[in-house]
């Protein structure tokens, strides 16, 4: 069975943007210790749905007052950062692999969602954020009566 979906060029926008970000952080971030004690990027998922979309941020081992989440001009954007848990005693460390420092994400939101109700929930590690569309873009069914 073939499924036929319509473009939206608003994620095609998006994706754009994410990979544009991945590629300048690949050319400007060649010494592993910059990255590791200059910043990371958080994985995410995102899903959509009749009601809206819903973007899941994995930031496990951060406090929830260290993140911010905030929305301007349309675009959404998560902020925050991952302490090194001893920083007090460097010399302890036989290993550091954890990224940690500050970190921030943003998205470009489609015309059609309602950023006025956005929510978030943090977690067990996992900032949800929750867009919903506004009234007029959720798709309806329409009945027409056949004379």
């Amino acid at each position: 069975m073939m499924r036929i979906r319509r473009g939206d060029p608003f994620r095609e926008l998006m994706n754009l943007q994410e990979e544009i970000n991945r590629l300048f952080r690949e050319v400007f971030r060649t010494r592993p210790e910059e990255e590791m004690a200059g910043g990371w990027t958080p994985a995410v998922d995102i899903y959509e749905n009749t009601d809206g979309m819903e973007i899941l941020f994995d930031l496990p081992g951060i406090n929830k007052n260290e993140i911010q989440v905030s929305v301007e001009k349309n675009v959404l954007t998560v902020s925050g950062e991952r302490r090194l848990e001893h920083e007090d005693q460097p010399d302890s460390y036989h290993r550091v692999e954890r990224p940690y420092g500050r970190f921030s994400r943003s998205f470009t939101l489609s015309p059609n969602m309602d950023i006025e109700n956005i929510s978030a929930e943090y977690r067990d590690g996992v900032l949800r954020v929750l867009i919903p569309k506004k009234p007029e873009a959720k798709p309806r069914q329409v009945e027409i009566k056949v004379k």
